[in-house]
């Protein structure tokens, strides 16, 4: 298996630190609102990942933090006049909702930084301890130009990064590339007490102790969205190995940006989606297959169009399975017939195409496609005269290929009800929510599509007309 390791810019095999394990540390959501399909992308990519990793028989301890305190939920948690720790109990939630419908598996364990604090000013303590950082007025800063090889992961010198680098102007600084790793509080922020007075975490810091404390020294696989490079993951590796003398991530994994109608997506622009928005129209097979039909170090483009492509394109391998069910229950064969078994080895090669694409650097968008090929290949030799072993050997490897995908794992049927079950729900916070108009425009698209709802003390019931 190869990966390409930012660090060095190639692809290299990969050989974990312990053999048939794997650890892999992903940078997750500051949860202070609902997810967008940038931010879906990375999650998805990385969900891939290490579902691909457990195909192939590793065991793989993955961990996605939450970060839980910073500028932008202050600011937010100010606007709603409610607490941080509040906000963030309310948004991790809500992320759990859109992973879940995502079918994004849990991670082995997603810490909260602010779960770390005693951690965290270790970490910091011993980063000024050996000379790497120093106090000022209860902030606490990391000597950037102490860590000789700061800006190896990025590729430039220290002295282009500042160039062309928005940097705070605080004359307090030693240097103005040093970064905070502990912040004195301001007047009404949450704040732990500290060596250094009454504070909080900076941002790069939690990631490192997260890591450290929760996978060791050092790690397999860092990953992340490419925007992170620099600054974030850049001062994490400073921070860590000034720390520990010892590389803190042996891969470095990187997820390519998602642009919407060929521009940066932004609010201002009305271009911006949650996942939220588009899991009410589409299941969560067509947004998963989207984020990963182009390789996931391609930035790709975003569009309604293109998503509606998507849908299309699925609803053919979903009629395909459909077909195969029916002529299972069709066929009057129970097991292989003797012309049936050279077939299975023709089969086999679309599995081995499948893990030579995937084996390169988690190639999706070519290990879709040899799905496929499989499934046109099916499609022409399958019938209700084929035996029902041969139909069901065909739909389990179309299952097995799309599990490390997320795709394809439950019937066109299934999908469908989960859609509905999403909509009856949103409809139900809209009613709690004293929204009628919303919870009465969802009743009617249900209506439309031929669903009526009930509602019952025991809770509300479809059926439909």
């Amino acid at each position: 298996m190869k990966i390409y390791n930012t660090m060095s810019r190639k692809k290299e095999k990969f050989i974990p630190l312990v053999p048939g394990k794997v650890s892999m540390y992903v940078c997750g959501p500051t949860v202070y609102n609902f997810f967008h399909i940038g931010n879906a992308r990375t999650f998805v990519v990385f969900d891939t990942i290490r579902r691909y990793f457990e195909y192939r028989g590793y065991q793989v301890k993955y961990i996605q933090n939450f970060t839980d305190i910073d500028d932008k939920m202050i600011r937010k948690a100010n606007d709603e006049s409610t607490t941080v720790e509040k906000l963030g109990d309310r948004f991790i939630e809500e992320y759990y909702k859109d992973a879940d419908s995502l079918d994004i598996e849990r991670a082995t364990t997603n810490p909260r930084a602010t779960a770390y604090i005693n951690e965290i000013i270790s970490f910091v303590e011993d980063l000024v301890i050996r000379g790497y950082a120093y106090e000022v007025d209860g902030d606490v800063y990391f000597r950037t130009k102490k860590f000789s090889e700061y800006g190896k992961l990025s590729g430039q010198n220290i002295e282009d990064l500042q160039a062309g680098s928005r940097i705070d102007v605080d004359k307090r600084k030693e240097d103005p590339m040093d970064f905070a790793v502990w912040k004195s509080q301001k007047p009404g922020e949450p704040a732990w007490k500290s060596p250094w007075g009454m504070g909080r975490p900076g941002w790069h810091i939690e990631c490192s102790c997260m890591a450290y404390n929760l996978l060791g020294e050092t790690i397999d696989i860092h990953g992340g969205g490419s925007d992170l490079i620099f600054p974030h993951h850049e001062n994490e590796i400073a921070q860590s190995e000034s720390r520990t003398g010892k590389p803190f991530a042996n891969y470095w994994m990187h997820s390519a940006f998602v642009n919407v109608n060929n521009q940066k997506m932004s609010k201002s622009l009305n271009n911006f989606f949650t996942v939220r928005e588009l899991l009410e129209k589409y299941e969560p097979d067509v947004i998963r297959m989207f984020m990963l039909s182009g390789h996931y170090r391609t930035q790709i483009n975003f569009s309604i169009e293109l998503l509606d492509s998507t849908k299309s394109a699925l609803d053919r391998l979903h009629n395909s399975i459909t077909n195969l069910e029916s002529f299972q229950e069709q066929s009057k064969i129970s097991n292989f017939i003797e012309d049936e078994k050279g077939y299975i080895d023709k089969l086999n090669t679309y599995k081995d195409k499948y893990i030579e694409k995937m084996d390169d650097d988690f190639n999706t968008a070519d290990a879709i496609s040899v799905i496929f090929d499989l499934i046109k290949d099916i499609n022409i030799n399958i019938s209700n005269q084929s035996s029902k072993e041969l139909i069901k050997y065909c739909l389990d490897l179309i299952k097995e290929l799309g599990k490390p995908l997320g795709i394809l794992q439950k019937s066109k049927h299934e999908n469908i009800e989960d859609n509905i079950e999403r909509l009856i729900e949103k409809r139900q916070q809209a009613r709690r929510d004293k929204n009628w108009k919303l919870a009465d425009a969802i009743r009617d698209q249900l209506q439309t599509e031929g669903i009526a709802l009930e509602d019952t003390p025991q809770g509300v019931r479809w059926k439909r007309i």
